[in-house]
């Protein structure tokens, strides 16, 4: 029996994005497409199917060519064959090219976390010990690996023009990583409040990620449970990262991320429950919880997440991933050990100067300009 659980199988595909709407360039006759799915079932004997070749082919025109991106090592994809999975045969994919850009999405990534979460708590190390430590969690090469794997994505449609699939095993976990930070790269509407809230339920939640298995304990739990690794996290890091090289370009702000974070991991709604459609229908999820978006979206608390310094920007935003480029997210690591009131103020600051309105008088920014005016006045807060 030939493989059934390519492309034709078992669909999961993005939605068309169009190079020109990206860039704000006139858009093109044919728009480049982004698709995702799980591994072709080839097998140790590279069987074939027939259905996926053809819908694969129906993305091209003649002379087109295309890039399929693998989320696994050529390694990891070769040995999958062992077990029913492996990769595209070349010679039934003539036009499509295979990269292999590895991210790690078990028990390493998990361990990573731990690690990183560990250290962060730590206030008893020195200096050298605190780099020697962050440097051996390996979660900024993660996160490095990860948008690096996007910008390649995004790079191929559109600089290249041309269309991208993307798979790693399943789908549904580094896949779903990919495809959803390129969007962001890709998409100005993406960037924005409303259409980060789509690109989540799209991308992450409807396409199956399960975030029942992979967000079951945090970082503190002495539990260690196979199926456990920080993938939304790292994608959320990631998504912070952009909004860091690019303060004015994303309508959110980092309390968002910080939100569906907690809300991934404990949460009063239903949104982030089950592991697919199929155990959400089954549990009457929709029927029988709240919706976090629509708790997001009500007036009096839809301010609160968005950023005061943007300006919608059209063009695609690279970021950088040089390592000097990657930063740790303080906002969540060290959101348990150093407090966040002094940076609250001052985005509460910035609000009102948008705005054009006053801030009060108690503020931060006026007990600091009290404080350089007045060399014996010492704030109760200033230190």
């Amino acid at each position: 029996r030939r493989a059934t659980r390519g492309l034709a199988k078992n669909p999961q595909t993005l939605s068309v994005l169009g190079k020109g709407a990206n860039s704000g360039c006139p858009p093109p006759l044919a728009p480049q497409a982004m698709l995702r799915s799980s591994q072709p079932l080839t097998g140790p004997n590279r069987k074939r199917c027939r259905e996926d070749e053809v819908l694969l082919g129906t993305v091209l025109d003649e002379g087109e060519r295309g890039f399929i991106i693998d989320t696994r090592s050529a390694q990891a994809a070769k040995q999958a064959r062992m077990t029913g999975g492996g990769t595209e045969p070349k010679s039934s994919y003539p036009q499509w090219r295979r990269l292999h850009r590895p991210l790690e999405r078990g028990r390493q990534l998990q361990e990573s976390f731990i690690k990183l979460v560990d250290a962060c708590n730590d206030t008893t190390i020195n200096m050298d010990r605190w780099l020697n430590r962050l440097e051996s969690c390996r979660w900024l090469s993660h996160v490095k690996a990860a948008l690096s794997t996007a910008c390649l994505a995004a790079q191929c449609m559109d600089r290249e023009e041309a269309n991208v699939l993307v798979h790693g095993a399943e789908g549904t976990d580094t896949t779903l990583l990919v495809t959803a930070l390129a969007q962001v790269i890709l998409d100005p509407s993406c960037r924005t409040l409303a259409g980060f809230q789509g690109l989540l339920e799209r991308e992450w939640i409807e396409a199956g990620h399960p975030f029942h298995l992979r967000c079951a304990h945090s970082a503190y739990s002495h539990a260690r449970l196979k199926q456990e690794a920080p993938l939304f996290l790292l994608f959320l890091d990631c998504v912070w990262q952009l909004s860091r090289q690019f303060p004015f370009s994303l309508e959110f702000s980092e309390r968002l991320l910080l939100t569906l974070f907690d809300n991934a991991y404990a949460s009063a709604y239903g949104t982030f429950l089950c592991n697919n459609e199929k155990e959400r229908c089954l549990c009457k999820v929709k029927e029988n919880t709240h919706s976090l978006w629509a708790w997001l979206n009500q007036p009096g608390e839809r301010q609160k997440y968005l950023n005061p310094l943007y300006s919608p920007n059209a063009l695609v935003i690279w970021p950088s991933v040089e390592p000097q480029s990657i930063q740790l997210w303080q906002g969540l690591f060290f959101r348990w050990i150093r407090s966040s009131q002094y940076l609250d103020e001052a985005w509460a600051e910035i609000q009102w100067l948008v705005e054009g309105s006053e801030p009060p008088k108690d503020s931060a920014g006026n007990r600091l300009s009290r404080s350089l005016s007045d060399p014996t006045a010492r704030p109760e807060n200033a230190r």
